[in-house]
């Protein structure tokens, strides 16, 4: 198969981390006789520095005309400190995903043995979570209207949902239940927010197209508790878009850093993938960067072409440098690998997983580990 892949590296540790996950990519390409073609593009704080756009027209063009999109992370320190920044980074990812509609975020999560006690919840309340959250994208508080009084006093965002955008989200969650265990939550906050009661409503309605798949609710505050005391009550979670943003973020602890959580991001035409993790400015070109979520997004990418064993060969090798400790040091604070050097473990199991062995001075030399 041939794909043509838009990658936008960002800011901070985004292109460090993206340049593993195309390498990963390239030892499939190499392995199992695809073709992958790279375009390069910026966007954020980058893209704002040569254009004054964080979405520059030829960007947009390029992620438009691609199959699909690998993106890394976006945001700047000198932004996040200036309140009065008329424009910002994140307007750019933002205005991608509206532009191309991809109104379907795609978060799952996976406990690894390996990382029990990486995890700062105990290990009998982790062990073996498997779920799945869908946040709507493209709707919701932030891309409604904002408003900040002349004298700067008061400020108004508004949410708005219609039933289309609610009703097309719900169709994939339900779908993405009935092949795995048949369990949906939607998470809301029906008891005082109009949009929320038009979600319940809506989310209601489509549940008749899925009869097998048993359907609950839960109020936004009680399910960020029960993430913590019992994730693995989780299947399916359905929920809008700030409370996805929150709730992904705070699952993220579960598996014992935010630089496992890859994503996808779906519309009609388009798809994305991306870490969860941000821009980590503090970790630029220091080379310490987990690459593992940025490689994992690549995996849901093969998933996406429906080229699965593929994407299960990417995950094999990230299982693999889990389970012998070749992490960075949000995982590996007293042995720990660079960035490069676990992205070279990953490719060189890719290429040859049954003659792949551990060869600490090797990585750390950065030469093959194949023996």
């Amino acid at each position: 198969m041939k794909l043509n892949i838009a990658l936008l590296p960002g800011d901070g540790v985004g292109p460090e981390v993206i340049q593993q996950a195309a390498k990963t990519l390239d030892a499939i390409a190499e392995k199992y006789k695809h073709t992958f073609v790279y375009k390069y593009a910026n966007i954020g704080a980058i893209a704002i520095e040569e254009t004054g756009n964080p979405l520059p027209e030829t960007t947009l063009k390029t992620c438009a005309d691609a199959d699909a999109i690998l993106f890394g992370a976006i945001g700047e320190l000198k932004y996040d400190n200036d309140p009065n920044a008329q424009v910002r980074p994140e307007q750019g990812l933002l205005e991608l995903r509206k532009s191309l509609g991809l109104f379907a975020n795609i978060r799952p999560l996976t406990t690894y043995d390996a990382l029990i006690d990486q995890s700062n919840l105990k290990a009998h309340v982790i062990k073996d979570v498997d779920f799945v959250i869908y946040r709507e994208l493209t709707s919701g508080i932030y891309f409604g209207d904002k408003e900040l009084s002349e004298n700067g006093n008061e400020a108004t965002d508004t949410c708005k949902y219609t039933i289309d955008e609610i009703d097309r989200i719900a169709h994939l969650a339900f779908k993405s239940a009935l092949i795995r265990r048949k369990k949906l939550t939607l998470v809301d906050k029906s008891n005082i927010l109009e949009t929320s009661r038009l979600w319940r409503k809506r989310v209601i309605e489509v549940s008749k197209n899925y009869p097998t798949v048993n359907l609950d609710f839960l109020l936004v505050d009680n399910a960020a508790m029960q993430l913590i005391l019992n994730p693995k009550q989780f299947d399916v979670i359905l929920t809008e878009n700030m409370f996805g943003d929150i709730l992904s973020d705070e699952a993220s602890v579960i598996s014992g850093s935010i630089g496992l959580l890859a994503s996808a991001s779906i519309g009609a035409n388009n798809a994305m993938f991306e870490p969860v993790h941000g821009s980590y400015p503090e970790a630029k070109g220091k080379n310490i960067a987990n690459p593992l979520a940025a490689v994992l997004s690549a995996a849901m990418l093969l998933d996406h072409f429906e080229l699965h064993e593929e994407a299960d060969a990417i995950r094999a090798a990230v299982e693999k440098s889990i389970e012998l400790n070749i992490t960075t040091p949000d995982l590996n604070s007293t042995n720990h690998f660079s960035t490069t050097n676990v992205g070279n473990f990953l490719s060189d199991f890719i290429l040859d997983d049954e003659n792949t062995f551990y060869n600490k001075n090797n990585i750390d030399l950065g030469q093959s580990t194949i023996i």
